[in-house]
């Protein structure tokens, strides 16, 4: 089976730099399949990139390597990373975008198959390292490394504490009354809030009405995907209710 690298980044598609990172990639593992998930994070955006990373996760096959460059530390004392669980390899900078990722693998699954070491083996990166660019000089090469069958260990020494990202939660304010937020808005107009599903749930159903915070009413069924009430709410797509127009939801 072929390799797989995806690609998130806050770089967006105006300038060359993602081209060039996939250069990297495939003048070191030419064979290797790269995915766009999004260039399109707002600059420095750790959190929103970190939500993006739990998203995909489960869609891919497990060998693929998820490549993330939102980095706002870059050339600090940040430290550079990769982690393998079952679900995937993931590469970038240790600054909370991996955090919910290795939250999740780590009560999922035994610490021996959930691994991180930190990037310390230069014959892995580019010759010249940048101090503005380790997407291209040090993570783009080590996800291709990676990708050719490099084994994490080989990278540099293990690593036992990844940095959280400060993503802001859900708080019962009463137990039956739970207070979240917007925390997106994708490209259709839809308001993702930051309420999952089985958080719902514990609310009891049905709910005949329910207000995410706001000043508009949410829901009239919550757990239904069809209907053509605007300002439907819809535990959807990523198991986080929706709140926009049913007619707009691709």
């Amino acid at each position: 089976m072929l390799p797989i690298i995806t690609l998130t980044t806050d770089f967006g598609t105006h300038d060359s730099y993602v081209g060039v990172m996939k250069g990297v990639m495939l003048s070191i593992c030419p064979q290797a399949r790269l995915i766009d998930i999004t260039h399109e994070i707002a600059p420095q955006n750790i959190a929103a990139a970190a939500r993006v990373l739990e998203q995909i996760g489960p869609y891919f096959p497990p060998h693929t390597i998820h490549l993330v460059v939102v980095d706002p530390g870059v050339g600090s004392e940040r430290q550079p990373i990769a982690l393998a669980t079952p679900q995937g390899q993931y590469v970038g900078p240790n600054n909370g975008v991996f955090g919910q990722v290795w939250q999740a693998a780590q009560a999922r699954w035994s610490p021996t198959v959930v691994q991180a070491v930190v990037l310390t083996e230069p014959r892995y990166w580019m010759p010249e390292v940048s101090a503005t660019f380790h997407g291209r000089d040090i993570f783009a090469p080590v996800a291709a490394h990676l990708a050719g069958g490099t084994a994490l260990e080989a990278l540099g020494p293990p690593l036992t504490t990844i940095q959280q990202a400060l993503l802001d939660e859900p708080v019962w304010e009463t137990p039956d009354r739970l207070c979240g937020k917007i925390v997106a808005i994708d490209h259709f107009g839809n308001c993702i809030s930051n309420i999952s599903t089985a958080l719902l749930k514990q609310l009891g159903t049905p709910h005949p009405h329910r207000n995410l915070r706001g000043t508009h009413r949410r829901s009239r069924r919550p757990y239904a995907l069809a209907g053509a009430t605007p300002h439907l709410c819809r535990c959807a797509k990523w198991d986080y209710p929706l709140a926009g127009r049913q007619q707009r939801l691709p």
